[in-house]
């Protein structure tokens, strides 16, 4: 719903969280037109080799987990390190810089369903040294 939201500009109800999509977006920031290809994942890989193929193809991450589910925040510090260090292997022909990755807490609307305080999410952006989002 996140990747629907940034390319529309509109909130989507309809939204099935479970299928897994490429989504191709134009831009223009900061006077540059930029093309994005936006991996809107299903979050449900069981093969880590599956998970390694998505990270390797992209150059940025939005690290997302919803603040009303514990698990999906747990899975988070796991994915960072994943991209750290399959981005910092010498087989990579891309040099040593890191991808930009940011963490964002999402359905910060959902105050009583929420699991995940903004400050758990505050602390692991801290100890990662990521900027950190909360938003709805």
């Amino acid at each position: 719903a996140l990747t629907v939201r940034f390319i529309t500009r509109r909130f989507i109800g309809d939204y099935d969280p479970t299928l897994e999509m490429i989504y191709r977006h134009v831009a223009v920031i900061d006077g540059e037109m930029v093309h994005f290809e936006i991996l809107d994942t299903a979050g449900q890989e069981e093969d880590s080799l599956q998970i390694e193929e998505k990270i390797k193809w992209g150059d940025g991450f939005a690290v997302v987990y919803s603040v009303t589910d514990r698990c999906s925040f747990d899975e988070v510090m796991r994915l960072c390190f994943l991209i750290n260090h399959i981005h910092s292997s010498p087989k990579r022909s891309s040099g040593s810089e890191q991808p930009p990755v940011v963490i964002v807490g999402n359905k910060k609307d959902l105050q009583f369903d929420r699991m995940v305080s903004t400050e758990d999410g505050e602390n692991l952006s801290k100890a990662l040294k990521l900027p950190f989002y909360e938003i709805s």
